[in-house]
């Protein structure tokens, strides 16, 4: 009896998720509860295709989920017009440094991954089995990254006059590099995948970060004096950064 009660006393925590039957598909919903929210709000993650729905901290769970029932349609149209992902896998077509390369299998046997031209269009080669290709592909794309970050980090060094305490490649969803107080830069390592253009001016936007650690005038102004093409680079950005995330 004594452990009865405290289960009543002491409430499951609560999910953090819902699914909802919608025209024969299932959504499977993130909840995320925000204190200072005061209403319901549903969004599609451009970035992994999660639906998330953010719910003020006294929201039934019923309420949640007939809002979310309510707004089915609007749920699959989103998801519609994701990107399909595409997987690291033999004959997939990948880009590197803006250009589609294609994942070809040379064997078996244990080799350098390297890249290769074919009558078809530029190559990813691996030999591998092919449970080992995403990983062996990932490794090769993020070994392009670091090389070519680290090439654009020495030649902004001498204009600024300082360079970073280290660097790091993540595979971060929302920034595609950041600067921390300890002069620390870190990057995604899905620039590889963008045209060049795009990787040089984040490493110029983060090592202008070095001097100012704000979105100052001043700021703007030291970045487009170490980069020249910062527009188009932030156009490329918004246009298609998001396409990224679908592979791998």
């Amino acid at each position: 009896m004594f452990q009865a009660l405290l289960r009543r006393l002491d409430p499951a925590p609560a999910p953090d998720h819902i699914e909802i039957a919608h025209a024969g598909a299932v959504f499977r919903i993130l909840l995320r509860r925000r204190d200072g929210v005061r209403r319901l709000t549903l969004r599609v993650s451009s970035a992994t295709g999660e639906v998330v729905m953010t719910v003020p901290p006294r929201t039934a769970l019923a309420t949640a989920r007939r809002f979310a029932a309510n707004h089915g349609d609007w749920i699959a149209a989103r998801l519609a017009r994701m990107p399909e992902r595409v997987e690291f896998a033999e004959g997939a077509l990948v880009p590197l440094r803006g250009v589609p390369h294609r994942i070809v299998r040379r064997g078996e046997r244990g080799g350098a991954t390297r890249l290769e031209a074919d009558p078809s269009g530029p190559v990813i080669s691996v030999s591998c089995g092919a449970p080992h290709v995403a990983r062996r592909v990932r490794e090769f794309l993020m070994a392009q990254a670091r090389g070519d970050l680290q090439a654009a980090i020495a030649r902004y060094t001498g204009p600024l006059g300082q360079g970073p305490a280290r660097v790091t490649l993540r595979d971060t969803r929302s920034r595609w590099g950041s600067c921390t107080a300890r002069g620390e830069l870190n990057f995604s390592w899905r620039l590889i995948l963008a045209p060049p253009l795009v990787l040089d001016y984040l490493v110029a936007h983060e090592m202008a970060h070095l001097r100012e650690m704000n979105h100052s005038d001043r700021f703007w102004s030291l970045v487009r004096h170490l980069c020249p093409h910062v527009d188009p680079a932030e156009a490329w950005l918004k246009r298609e950064g998001a396409g990224l995330h679908r592979y791998g």
